[in-house]
């Protein structure tokens, strides 16, 4: 398929997801419960995957699991609850274009993770290293920028007085901090389900697997902690609608659609396309739900994303480095390989 489609569908992608966010948003200023949107998302979305996996594999069987598959996907569930509700209470106190910014943060992250776990070698020399380096201070530097800092507002004439401005601050930090603390464990996530992935080829299969365990985990942390029967309640209206839609775009189709594009055109391509979320965010953010757009929003999302381009960058340097020494060594892709020693094998027993 072209490129420009896949670039029509990762921005079409971003786009809903934004426009989920700020949907969630006055949601959850109207009242809605964090922990049972949460709990009703995933049981929708568990149902909807098991409908897809059941028809996928309705003519052949999927690879067998083993223990530490099943182990593995138990703490992609368990950090998926996990992000999910720090997630949305953030957003409670923050907003869309916070929790954009924040999610620029996951290359940066991630980088560090794979650092630490020695999954990326951190060579300073190397031009690459440098700009992924640099890259993941700045994107860290932008997010405190947005959190930290609000500014003077640019689009709002309304005159507020101190003490609101003090709440709304108060409430600005708490909300970035919580949004930071669930970027950081999406990272983590990500690591994970990288080394689950090389294990088990199976996307489909193994994110349904992981949502029946994240549907168990969320109901689990619902009942404690939503003290409100009424909250339980299901009505015909925006709530519900806010629930489905979640479970379809956050919980099933854009992980699909990440995994189809990274197939397709590789993980840095669809990188790249995170920053828009920013712009997606700010626009809704003061079309829908009459925010007020800060001076902070705009130069931390602009350092953010010169941070995260630079990532990029130098990913994109190493990618294209070990690419030319491959093809010039004539080294044999990873699938010949294995084929090829399978084969040699089989002649040495015969």
């Amino acid at each position: 398929m072209p490129s420009a489609d896949v670039t029509t569908v990762m921005i079409a992608a971003v786009f809903f997801s934004v426009g989920l966010n700020t949907l969630v948003k006055a949601n959850l200023s109207s009242g809605m419960s964090n922990f049972v949107f949460v709990a009703y998302s995933n049981l929708f979305g568990f149902c909807f995957l098991l409908t897809a996996t059941t028809l996928r594999y309705r003519s052949r069987s999927p690879p067998p699991l083993n223990n530490s598959i099943v182990f593995r996907a138990f703490l992609l569930g368990f950090f998926g609850v996990f992000i999910q509700t720090l997630f949305y209470i953030g957003l409670g106190y923050g907003s869309p274009t916070l929790s954009s910014a924040t999610e620029d943060l996951i290359p940066a992250f991630t980088f560090i993770i794979a650092v630490v776990f020695r999954m990326e070698k951190l060579d300073l020399k190397l031009r690459s290293c440098q700009a992924k380096t640099i890259g993941t201070v700045v994107s860290i530097a932008g997010a405190l920028t947005v959190t930290l800092y609000k500014g003077l507002p640019i689009t709002s004439d309304v005159i507020r007085n101190n003490i609101f401005l003090s709440s709304q601050q108060s409430q600005w930090l708490l909300g970035g901090c919580i949004l930071s603390t669930a970027t950081f464990t999406a990272s983590l996530l990500i690591v994970i389900q990288t080394w689950t992935i090389k294990d088990y080829p199976e996307e489909l299969m193994l994110i349904t697997i992981a949502t029946s365990f994240s549907l168990f985990l969320s109901f689990l942390v619902a009942f404690i902690a939503e003290k409100n029967p009424k909250a339980w309640i299901l009505k015909p209206d925006m709530e519900l609608v806010c629930i489905f839609c979640n479970a379809i775009i956050t919980v099933c189709t854009r992980g699909v659609v990440d995994a189809w594009a990274c197939r397709k055109m590789g993980a840095v391509y669809v990188a790249m396309f995170s920053p828009l979320g920013i712009v997606f965010a700010l626009v809704m953010g003061i079309i829908f739900l009459g925010e007020t757009l800060y001076l902070g929003s705009v130069i931390g999302s602009a350092v953010i994303a010169i941070g995260f381009y630079s990532v990029s960058w130098g990913q994109a340097e190493e990618e294209n480095k070990t690419s030319e020494k491959d093809g010039a060594y004539g080294i044999i892709p990873s699938s010949e390989s294995a084929l090829l020693l399978h084969t040699s094998k089989d002649t040495m027993i015969t």
